[in-house]
């Protein structure tokens, strides 16, 4: 998403509606663990003042990232919503370092758009095959739930060792004397 300064002028009385989709795929290249992401719908408004840009977005889409455990491929939708600011006013712009500078003749809003969707991802995402899992094995690793874990830990405590099979019948002899 580009605009011209100019095109905006015209937007001066009132609020520039948004509703658009934009495709964003550069940002599989920012992140790698994003495998696919859709076009994503944008919508919101922006009010144009003097030397500023104010747009309050709204961003709606879906990312297939990989499952923690079986690295199959998880659609995850998100939405997320933000107000952002942008200026060509240099002393804007030094005022406040929470403002976008506007580059030019033109705001370039894409940037934007692919941080709020590198902020959505999130730090773990399970399949619905993984989240049934009990156990996995492969080479050099091995994957199990609590609960079979604790039904392991039990199964042992319960087992005698071999070498001590004898005493535990000890003390159920009578002696002979």
């Amino acid at each position: 998403m580009k605009w011209s300064i100019n095109q905006l002028q015209r937007y001066r009385q009132g609020d520039m509606p948004l509703d658009e989709v934009v495709n964003l795929d550069s940002v599989k290249r920012r992140n790698p663990e994003i495998r696919d992401i859709a076009p994503l719908h944008v919508t919101g408004s922006c009010t144009i003042g003097t030397s500023d840009l104010t747009c309050r977005l709204r961003l709606e889409g879906t990312m297939t990232l990989p499952c923690a455990r079986t690295w199959e491929d998880v659609i995850y939708p998100f939405t997320t919503e933000s107000v952002e600011r942008f200026s060509w006013d240099e002393e804007k712009l030094a005022a406040d370092d929470e403002i976008h500078p506007v580059v030019g003749d033109f705001v370039e809003v894409s940037p934007v758009l692919e941080e709020l969707v590198l902020l959505e991802v999130p730090i773990q995402i399970f399949s619905e095959d993984a989240k049934n899992m009990k156990t996995a094995e492969g080479q050099g690793w091995s994957y199990v739930s609590n609960e079979e874990y604790n039904a392991r830990l039990q199964e042992e405590k319960s087992k005698v060792d071999p070498r001590l099979a004898g005493l535990a019948n000890f003390f159920g002899k009578k002696e002979e004397s």
